[in-house]
C-alpha cells in the first residue's frame, strides 16, 4: 500500500512535496492499494486490476462518501472522459471504500486513468483530506506471446520485442563447452516459433552479439582457418536450427526483423547477413554500428551500445600502422580471447602484471596508468597461465596476422623506468576524439570519462554505460528519443528518467540469452515496447521479461510507460508487414 502522495516505483517525483504540505496534524490521510502518480505525464504502471482500495486514516462519515471518489480515462489529447464506477461503503470496515466497474470487470488494459478524491469526504468526526487529491495510473497488458494474442490489443500488430547477446558460435565453441548459448538454444528456438504465430507481435529487433566472431580461448584460431564468409557458414551450419526459426520469420513477411550489428560481430558484413537471413532488415551506419527506430515510432532509438565503450566501440585508427588494412577491432577483441582461455583453464593465479611508474602531471601517462590499472582488474578476474610475454593470442582477422603476448597489450615503462608505452593501441587515446566522430557519437566526451567509465564495467558496475542513454539522447538538445534500447552488459534493466523537456523517458536494457556468466544476471531477457492501442489511447509500454526453459514467461516488477498526450498517427495500426 502506498500513501496517496508517494508516487510509483517508475514515476519521477514532480510536484509531490505540495501534496504533503497541505495535510496538517488534524487532517485525514489516505492509502491507496495502487501506486498513484501525480503527474499525468508520467503515471506509475499497474498490472490488470478489477478493485482499488481506498484506506483512510479515520472512519468515514457515510453521508459524505457519495460522489466523493471519480475515475477518469485520459484520452491522447490530455482530455478527460469519466469513467463510470461504483464506490463501495461497508459500515463493518468504515474506513475502507473500494472502487470498481460497473460489471465488476477489470480496469481496461493498456490505458491511463486518473483518480480524483474530494476533500468532501470526512470522517465521523469532521476531518477531512485537508485539499482533493488526484492521482495517475496507467494499467499495462497482460502479457501472451502466442497463437492465441492478447486479447486487449484485438488482433493488432503492435508489439516490437527487443534480443540482444545472443553469442552465436561455431562447432568448436559447442563441443568445447564454452559457446554460452547451447543450454539455451532450444528454448530461444521455441521463443522464435512464438513470435512467429503471435498475432500482436509488429517487430523483432536483435541488438546486436547474434553470430559471435570474438568468442573462444586466446590459442584458437578467431575463423578456425577459414575466411570470414566461411565461418559464418559454420557458425549457421552448427545452429541451423535457430537459422531457421529466424528465417521462417522473415519469410512469412508479417513481422519485421531487424538486425543491429554489436561488438563480437561488428565484422559481419551485409552481405553475409543476408545470405544467410534473406530478407532480414539491417541498421548500420558506421563500420560495425547501428541504431534504429522502429517504423512510425521516431520517439525510440534501439543500438548495441558498444559505440560508447573505449574498449569495445570499433577501433578504426590505433593499429591501422600495424594491419596496413581497414581493421577496426578494439581491444575488447583481445580482452574476450583472454577472458575465455581464463573460463577454460580456471587457474588459481597468474603471473602478476609488472609494476609501473609514471609521471602524474603528464595527462598521457596518467591516462596509461589509469588504462594499465583496467588490465590489472581484469586480470585479477580473469588469471591465466603461463608468461606474459609468450605470444599466445592468435589472430588471422580483420587484417591481423600475428600472434600476440598479452604484454603487447599493457602499458609498460619503457627501458624499465622510463615514461609508459603500448605497442598495440597506443594511439587510443591521443585518437579518442576522431573516434568518436567517426562512430559518429552524438554528445562527445573525454578520455578520462572514458576510462572511468570502463574501470566501473570491469568491476561489473553498470550505472555508467546506462548513463551514455541519458547523455547521448535524453540531455541531448537535438535528441527527440523518449525510450532508449541498449544490449551489450548483458545486464537486463529499465530506468525511467526525465529529458531536458521534462518529460518522461524510459531507458532499458535487453539482457543476454547466454547460459553462463555472473550468476547474478538473468538470462535469457527480453523487452517488449507496447506503442499506444488507439489513437484516443494515452500510454506507451516498455515491460522486461524472461523467457524459461519450459516456455513460460516472467515479467520483471520493472515496467514503465511514457505518454506523448497526442493522436497517434493512423500508420501506426498496420496489421502486418508486408
Amino acid at each position: 500500500m502506498k500513501r496517496f502522495f508517494v508516487l510509483g516505483l517508475f514515476a519521477l517525483s514532480v510536484c509531490s512535496l505540495s501534496a504533503i504540505s497541505v495535510m496538517a496534524a488534524s487532517s485525514m490521510t489516505v492509502e491507496t492499494s495502487v501506486s498513484l502518480s501525480d503527474a499525468i505525464d508520467a503515471p506509475s504502471v499497474i498490472d490488470s486490476i478489477q478493485t482499488i482500495t481506498l484506506t483512510f486514516s479515520e472512519p468515514l462519515n457515510p453521508e459524505t462518501v457519495a460522489d466523493g471518489v471519480k475515475l477518469y480515462k485520459v484520452q491522447s489529447t490530455g482530455q478527460l472522459i469519466e469513467e463510470t464506477c461504483i464506490s463501495s461503503f461497508d459500515h463493518s470496515t468504515p474506513t475502507i471504500l473500494t472502487i470498481t466497474q460497473p460489471d465488476g470487470a477489470a480496469f481496461a488494459e493498456g490505458e491511463e486513468y486518473k483518480i480524483a478524491i474530494s476533500n468532501n469526504i470526512q470522517s465521523t468526526n469532521g476531518m477531512s483530506l485537508g485539499k482533493d487529491f488526484t492521482g495517475y495510473f496507467a494499467t499495462n497488458y497482460s502479457f501472451i506471446l502466442g497463437s492465441e494474442g492478447i486479447p486487449e490489443l484485438y488482433g493488432q500488430r503492435s508489439l516490437i520485442i527487443c534480443i540482444s547477446d545472443i553469442h552465436i558460435g561455431d562447432a568448436r565453441t559447442i563441443a568445447g563447452g564454452y559457446n554460452g548459448f547451447e543450454k539455451n538454444k532450444k528454448a530461444f528456438v521455441n521463443f522464435l516459433n512464438q513470435i512467429r504465430f503471435s498475432p500482436n507481435v509488429k517487430e523483432l529487433v536483435i541488438a546486436g552479439d547474434m553470430l559471435d566472431e570474438w568468442v573462444g580461448p586466446m590459442t584458437d584460431d578467431p575463423l578456425n582457418g577459414m575466411t570470414e564468409s566461411g565461418f559464418l557458414d559454420s557458425v549457421a551450419a552448427a545452429n541451423q536450427t535457430v537459422i531457421d526459426a529466424l528465417n521462417h520469420i522473415i519469410q512469412d513477411w508479417n513481422v519485421k526483423v531487424t538486425y543491429i550489428p554489436g561488438n563480437h560481430d561488428m565484422l559481419v558484413s551485409s552481405e553475409d547477413m543476408q545470405r544467410i537471413f534473406p530478407g532480414i532488415s539491417e541498421a548500420r551506419d558506421a563500420q560495425g554500428l547501428g541504431a534504429y527506430s522502429p517504423v512510425d515510432h521516431p520517439e525510440i532509438i534501439i543500438e548495441h551500445g558498444h559505440r560508447y565503450e573505449l574498449f569495445c566501440a570499433p577501433d578504426p585508427i590505433s593499429n591501422r600502422s600495424i594491419t596496413n588494412t581497414d581493421s577496426i577491432l578494439p581491444p575488447g577483441f583481445f580482452f574476450t580471447r583472454w577472458a575465455y582461455s581464463s573460463i577454460i583453464e580456471h587457474p588459481s593465479s597468474t603471473n602478476p602484471l609488472p609494476d609501473i611508474t609514471f609521471d602524474a602531471g603528464d595527462e598521457n601517462q596518467s591516462a596509461l596508468a589509469l588504462y594499465w590499472n583496467i588490465w590489472n582488474l581484469t586480470m585479477t578476474d580473469f588469471p591465466v597461465t603461463g608468461n606474459l610475454d609468450d605470444k599466445v593470442i592468435k589472430t588471422n582477422i580483420n587484417g591481423y596476422t600475428e600472434t600476440y603476448a598479452i604484454n603487447q597489450l599493457i602499458p609498460y615503462n619503457l627501458d624499465g623506468n622510463g615514461p609508459l608505452e603500448m605497442k598495440l593501441y597506443k594511439e587510443i587515446f591521443d585518437s579518442w576524439d576522431e573516434r568518436q566522430t567517426i562512430n559518429q557519437i552524438p554528445v562527445k566526451y573525454g578520455v578520462e570519462k572514458a576510462i572511468s567509465d570502463e574501470t566501473d564495467l570491469v568491476k561489473g558496475d553498470f550505472r555508467a554505460f546506462n548513463n551514455q542513454a541519458i547523455l547521448q539522447y535524453f540531455h541531448n538538445e537535438a535528441s527527440n528519443k523518449r525510450i532508449v534500447v541498449f544490449g551489450h552488459t548483458h545486464a537486463a534493466c529499465i530506468e525511467p528518467s526525465f529529458n531536458l523537456k521534462s518529460q518522461k523517458t524510459i531507458y532499458a536494457n535487453s539482457g543476454t540469452w547466454q547460459d553462463f556468466g555472473d550468476p547474478n544476471l538473468p538470462s535469457m531477457t527480453f523487452v517488449v515496447i507496447t506503442p499506444q492501442k488507439t489513437s484516443n489511447s494515452t500510454p506507451e509500454y516498455v515491460t522486461l521479461y524472461q523467457y524459461s526453459q519450459s516456455g513460460e514467461i516472467t515479467k520483471f516488477p520493472n515496467q514503465a510507460a511514457i505518454t506523448n498526450l497526442e493522436p497517434m498517427s493512423s500508420s501506426r495500426n498496420g496489421q502486418n508487414y508486408k
